[in-house]
């Protein structure tokens, strides 16, 4: 009995072990379309030259922000239209003004166009006949507020909900300085190639100095609305369909999440810990070293005639 016990809580223990591990892990793991990086790295030789490469990323947070709202209005005639949409978009733009002067409101304007309806017609002897006619107006106007703190985007929405404003289109980030965030990734990438030279010189115990080496770089930009996934997280039965029986399955939520580029095959990173959205700039040094061939010396073969005399004897002759 004690060793059943023992045995039980052995096994008890691992199931709570695996609980935390996946609670640990979140829910993410119910998309499965993800796909995990292969650990296997590819490698090559060549005979005559060397490649070097440095790879970096640098996380940053963004100065300035424009969050785009997008305000759809119905009315019957032209002015009445334009009043309403005025009214709710004006309300939207002092309070964001109030809040602080420095933001900036800007309203696009998208479409204006009336709208139809059909009207029937009844004759007694005849089929009913469809007649359209005009009902009122639809405008459609896109507002873009440039402000400069996140937290002041909470206030943003709660102010265009009370205005039935609700479909918050995009939000985009922006960094102002971006030149100095470049300067400050070329000087580290500069110092780990160097490194790296270094390195190699001595396992290979050779000098590059007089070597010819060829330099290739570039700059990728990565911005939050591209690093967004979603997935659905749920636990449903399965069942066995019988035949004339109707299943009907409720609507399951997504779950869109936040995914940077992952730090691991990068040679640095700047800023590593990401705790809000950022925009993420990926820098890449290559440099080709190519080795001089080793020198050999070629031997001139000088041409001769050979020629046997009369007596049977064998001369050599130069053709010269």
């Amino acid at each position: 009995m004690k060793i059943q016990k023992k045995l039980y809580l052995f096994i008890f223990s691992i199931l709570i072990f695996q609980n935390i591990l996946a609670q640990n892990s979140g829910n993410i793991n119910y998309n499965q379309n993800i796909k995990l990086s292969e650990t296997d790295l590819y490698l090559d030789f060549s005979k005559d030259e060397l490649i070097i490469q440095v790879k970096g990323v640098s996380n940053i947070k963004a100065d300035n922000y424009v969050a785009v709202f997008s305000v759809t209005q119905l009315g019957k005639t032209a002015k009445e239209v334009n009043e309403l949409i005025n009214t709710r978009i004006n309300s939207v733009k002092t309070y964001c003004k109030s809040l602080d002067s420095k933001i900036v409101f800007y309203t696009d304007m998208i479409s204006f166009v009336p709208m139809y309806e059909y009207e029937v017609e009844k004759k007694v002897f005849n089929k009913k006949t469809y007649n359209e006619i005009p009902i009122g107006f639809e405008i459609k106007k896109n507002i873009h507020i440039n402000y400069t703190n996140t937290v002041q985007l909470d206030a943003i929405i709660s102010v265009c909900a009370e205005n039935e404003i609700y479909d918050l289109v995009r939000v985009d980030y922006f960094v102002s300085d971006m030149e100095k965030n470049r300067k400050e990734m070329t000087t580290k990438a500069n110092l780990l190639l160097n490194e790296k030279i270094k390195y190699y010189e001595s396992i290979l115990n050779m000098d590059f100095t007089n070597s010819n080496k060829i330099i290739s770089d570039n700059f990728a930009t990565f911005y939050p609305v591209e690093s967004y996934q979603s997935y659905k997280a749920y636990s449903s039965s399965s069942i066995e369909k019988e035949k004339r029986v109707n299943v009907n399955d409720i609507t399951k939520s997504m779950t869109m999440y936040y995914m940077p580029k992952f730090d691991k095959n990068f040679d640095f990173v700047i800023n590593p810990v990401i705790v809000e959205p950022v925009v993420q700039l990926v820098y890449q040094i290559n440099m080709k070293i190519k080795f001089e061939k080793e020198k050999q010396e070629v031997v001139k073969q000088e041409n001769f005639y050979y020629f046997i005399t009369p007596n049977g004897e064998l001369k050599k002759m130069d053709i010269k």
